[in-house]
């Protein structure tokens, strides 16, 4: 039987010219650099320690490695004032400001829908419920089926 070739968009191909895209895409995909933007975009300017309180749920070491991603992407500055202790802050560039109108679209969106969203949610686990308590005594549901687990051998 003949594999059936999968058509993508011109923009999806892996080409030279577009790996770049793809990079910036997976960054502005991160969970963690799209709070950071949406965050330093309603601040203006914090401290690490700032802004690690108002991210919630970032740990001390992955907020650092987002920042570094985001400060080489030309997203974010880093200013090291030369005080004892070094006070370091840290800011939106122009270019991470542009990206700050698309992050609060999308936080505009996901607020104007989260009643939507819950409805969604809600239906799908009740569906899901139903499945699972039909399922034949002694074999799990099929969305329930645990993995078989790997034997080293």
């Amino acid at each position: 039987m003949a594999k059936k070739t999968i058509m993508r968009p011109a923009e999806l191909e892996h080409t030279p010219a577009n790996c770049h895209a793809r990079e910036m895409l997976a960054r502005v995909g991160d969970k963690w650099s799209v709070y950071v933007i949406h965050v330093l975009g309603d601040a203006g300017t914090l401290r690490f320690n700032e802004l690690r309180s108002r991210v919630n749920g970032i740990s001390q070491r992955m907020l650092t490695v987002t920042l570094r991603g985001m400060e080489r992407d030309g997203l974010v500055t880093r200013t090291v004032y030369p005080e004892v202790p070094p006070r370091v802050e840290y800011a939106l560039t122009r270019l991470g400001r542009t990206l700050r109108q698309l992050v609060r679209g999308l936080v505009e969106w996901s607020g104007a829908h989260l009643t939507e969203v819950d409805a969604a949610r809600a239906a799908y686990d009740a569906r899901n419920r139903r499945l699972a308590k039909s399922a034949p005594l002694g074999r799990p549901a099929p969305l329930l089926r645990a993995r078989p687990s790997r034997v080293a051998g």
